[in-house]
Formats: structure tokens, C-alpha cells, sequence
């Protein structure tokens, strides 16, 4: 593998972005904007009716932000006319044909234009209704290769998918990709336009049924996708739907160069443009969020095991630099981007920062009072958490049904507003429990090989950073991590 200058690489470039507005892809966008200003031109598909609404979209989700007053202070007064000739927002969907663009003057300077195109539009709810997912995820991904296929300069296309495709699997899962139909439990019968068969005729059934609600068809809709990744050994419909979009752009690339990026746990910038922006609650900031509130009684996961966590700045330091390494080269090759391999992180020491934080700096509470945490009760397998919750929550929900019987359901509202909370708790513990009591690790050999490469390319080996070995973790989420997750909370 050779690299030349990356910033060189970039230069006079013309970029095509899908999921434009996303946490990743902003970051990604920015970062371009900022170290390689020459850039030709970011084509940033958007979800929106026309042009006018996926600027306005593009303006105040992602230019209006934190996130870009760097290069708010590099250009000042200058910045729109800078973006206004870089960046053209385009309003699509990747769930149609050539991506939703309807202008086909714009569709034909695309094609005519695009020397990469970066896929970040996805779904990342592992509740997803299976239909969004599947629309999304799949054949959202096969579509934007169809629209690649017809970008006469194209060099690369990267897809960026998860880690987690692996499921369950235990132990080092390598940086290989999934056949089109493989099963990860050997199940027969994995076809991806069967599947799309099965979403069709579930809708007509529940769309026949006059007693079915919009709510009621959701669930519905949300259960079938979780049955169906069970039956071929996913542990939900998020990874089940990425793993299949994996294989049909692997299927059906051609001579198209195809890198997919598969990052773990994205958590908040680790230094570019700045330390801790973060966008949204993820995974690790709700369980932070919720122990800092004092509403966390107790922490389920296995202590020793490891959570595999990599900051989304070096994330984007990898696609970057995986564009540059792989661009008009025939290939397919797979990264997994993350650290349990080069920095293993334990959960452990996520719960340790956690108070270290929010004992030095607690959470002030609506009545102005500081929430004092405590070391909170670890509940390290499942059978200690259903026992648990069968004591704190099953059996008085059980007495409430009683005394609701006993008195005429006078009591109603109260037990079937407690049922729905204990349901959707025992739901999002069934989706979580892969990652918190994981057992995998993610090879990252051809990452490796990769920071290898840019460590020799000398000067722009700051630039592009993307090693974890550099995180101190403890530092990490005491100064960097939780305060972001903090700050964001109270914007």
C-alpha cells in the first residue's frame, strides 16, 4: 500500500456525501473544509423536499453549530460565500433510485463530476422498524453504489458500516467480509429480496386489519425485524440490515475500488476541531448521563469485559485517509475501527470516571440542590439483573395488579403505565445485552497497517490521526468525554 500526500490527494477533489446531517458525516464534512479548503466541491445529500429546504437543513444542523466555529474564525464574514462555492447541499433519499434526485440536470453534473462517494445515510436504532431498516440500510446501500456505478471519474466509494455486524461472536473477529446469504448462524435461506417479500406482505396483512393503529403496526413492524435477525443469528435488526448491505455492495461492486469502514462505539471528538463535541445520547452518555442525575441504582454489565469505544474525529481521520490509500486502486478491503485490540477499554473503568466526574463536578439538580453519587451496585450477569428486577419491580407490579382486581381497576392507569415502563426496560436491556457483556475483539490489522503507512508519511501524521493507543481513557472521560455529554445535555 502507497500514500502520497493526502491534503495533495484532496485537492480539486469532488465529493459526494449521503447522511449529510449526521453526527459522523458533519464531522467529516468539517474536516475537510478545514485542513484542504481547495477542495473542488461536497455534493451533501440531504433528506428534503428541494433544494432551498436541504440548505436550509444543511445551515442549521450542521453550519449553525459548535462544531464549526473553527472555520467560522478562519473565514469570518467570508464563510458563506467560501461554502456557497464548496458546497452544494443536494435534497435526496438513498432509499430511491439515484438517490431521490429529481433535478436530472443535477443528477448528470453528479455523475459527470463525483470522484468519491462517501456513504454514512443509515439508521443506527437497534428498535428499527424492519421496513425503515431494511429501505435504509440495505438497498439504501445498493442504491448508492447503482449511483456510483454511473460517476464516470469515480475512484472509491466508502461505506461506512459497523463492527458490529459480527453479532455476538466471540473472541478476535477479523477484518473479512460477509458472502452474500451468510448466515452467522449457518441458518439456509438468507435472501435479501425474500426478506423485502416478507416486509411487503406483513404490511398488507396488518394494513387488512381494522383493529391495527399506527402505534400498533410500528411494534409490529419493529418485532418482525428483531424475529428475523434472531432466526439468522443477529442479535437485532440494525446489525442484521447492515450486514446485509455489506453483502449486496460486495456483490455487486464490479470494478468499482470499494473500502467499508466499520467503526465500534463512536464517542465525542478526542481532539479536532475541538475536545468533547458530541451530537445525540449514545449508549455509553445515557448510562453517564442517568448515574450523574442519580437516577442509576444500580450498573448491569460485566465489569472485566470490554467496550470497545474510538472518538469520532479519528474516525474520520480513517475514511479520509482510507480514501486517499485505496483511490482507483481494484480492491475491497475492510477496516475495523476501534480499540479493543490496540487500547482495550473496560467497562469498569468507564463506571470508575464516571464518578470520578460527577463526584468533583455533580449534577445540579431543578430544585438547585448537587446530586451526591454513590458506588452503585454492578449486577454482572443477567441472572443477577433478573433476579434483581424481579425483586425491585416484577413482584410490586404484581401486588399492584392484585389491589387494582381487588378494588375495580381503580388503580389502572398507575399498573398500566408501570407495566409499559418495566416492558420497554426488559426490551432495551435485550437489545443492549450483546455490548454489555461483549466477548469480542476487533482485529484491526489492516488499520494498523494503515496508521503504519501515515506515520511514514511524516508531516501530515498529526493531521490525520487515528490511533488509539494515544487515549489515556480515565483523562479521556473525565476531561474530555463526560463534560461534552454534560454540555450537550443543557444546550
Amino acid at each position: 500500500m502507497e500514500l502520497g500526500s493526502i491534503l495533495d490527494f484532496l485537492d480539486n477533489k469532488t465529493i459526494l456525501v449521503t447522511g449529510a446531517t449526521g453526527f459522523l458525516a458533519k464531522i467529516f464534512v468539517e474536516k475537510i473544509l478545514r485542513v484542504q479548503p481547495n477542495v473542488k466541491k461536497l455534493y451533501l445529500l440531504v433528506r428534503a423536499t428541494d433544494a432551498k429546504s436541504a440548505l436550509q437543513r444543511f445551515n442549521t444542523e450542521a453550519v449553525a453549530k459548535e462544531l464549526f466555529k473553527i472555520l467560522k474564525e478562519k473565514h469570518g464574514t467570508n464563510l458563506q460565500s467560501f461554502l456557497s462555492e464548496k458546497v452544494t447541499p443536494v435534497a435526496g433519499d438513498i432509499t430511491n433510485e439515484n438517490l431521490g434526485v429529481t433535478d436530472s440536470n443535477l443528477v448528470e453534473e453528479m455523475w459527470r463530476n463525483v470522484d468519491v462517494v462517501v456513504n454514512v445515510a443509515a439508521t443506527t436504532n437497534f428498535d428499527e422498524r424492519y421496513d425503515v431498516a431494511l429501505a435504509l440500510n440495505t438497498f439504501g446501500a445498493k442504491n448508492v453504489l447503482n449511483f456510483a456505478a454511473k460517476c464516470v471519474k469515480i475512484k472509491l466509494l466508502l461505506h461506512v458500516s459497523t463492527a458490529y455486524v459480527s453479532g455476538e461472536k466471540p473472541g478476535l473477529i477479523l477484518e473479512t467480509p460477509y458472502k452474500l446469504g451468510e448466515a452467522l448462524n449457518g441458518a439456509k435461506g438468507l435472501d435479501i429480496n425474500v426478506e423485502k417479500k416478507i416486509i411487503e406482505e406483513k404490511l398488507k396483512e396488518l394494513s387488512s386489519d381494522e383493529t391495527a393503529t399506527a402505534k400498533s403496526i410500528t411494534l409490529s413492524m419493529k418485532d418482525l425485524g428483531i424475529q428475523r435477525a434472531n432466526k439468522f443469528g443477529w442479535p437485532n435488526t440494525y446489525v442484521f440490515t447492515k450486514a446485509l448491505g455489506e453483502m449486496i455492495i460486495g456483490h455487486l461492486k464490479g470494478d468499482i475500488p470499494l473500502v467499508i469502514l466499520r467503526p465500534t462505539i463512536i464517542t465525542s471528538t478526542y481532539k479536532e476541531p475541538f475536545p468533547g463535541w458530541i451530537e445525540g445520547i449514545r449508549t455509553i452518555d445515557s448510562l453517564a448521563i442517568g448515574y450523574g442525575k442519580g437516577r442509576l441504582s444500580c450498573f448491569l454489565g460485566d465489569p472485566e469485559s470490554v467496550i470497545d469505544a474510538i472518538p469520532a474525529d479519528m474516525v474520520v481521520n480513517a475514511m479520509i485517509t482510507t480514501i486517499a490509500a485505496h483511490a482507483s486502486q481494484p480492491c475491497e478491503i475492510i477496516y475495523h475501527v476501534g480499540s479493543s485490540v490496540s487500547n482495550p477499554l473496560k467497562y469498569k473503568g468507564i463506571q470508575k470516571s464516571g464518578y470520578h466526574y460527577f463526584s468533583k463536578h455533580p449534577w445540579i439538580n431543578k430544585d438547585g440542590k448537587a446530586v451526591i453519587v454513590s458506588e452503585v451496585k454492578v449486577l454482572n450477569s443477567m441472572e443477577s439483573f433478573r433476579r434483581y428486577f424481579s425483586l425491585r419491580y416484577l413482584l410490586p407490579l404484581q401486588a399492584l395488579h392484585f389491589v387494582n382486581s381487588a378494588l375495580c381497576h381503580a388503580f389502572n392507569g398507575t399498573y398500566m403505565d408501570l407495566k409499559r415502563k418495566i416492558n420497554f426496560v426488559l426490551r432495551v436491556v435485550e437489545l443492549y445485552k450483546p455490548y454489555l457483556f461483549s466477548k469480542s475483539f476487533y482485529d484491526d490489522m489492516n488499520t494498523e497497517k494503515l496508521r503504519q503507512v501515515v506515520r511514514e508519511n511524516g508531516v501530515e501524521a498529526n493531521m490525520f490521526y487515528f490511533d488509539p493507543k494515544l487515549i489515556d481513557w480515565d483523562y479521556y472521560f473525565v476531561k474530555i468525554h463526560i463534560p461534552g455529554a454534560v454540555k450537550h445535555v443543557f444546550k
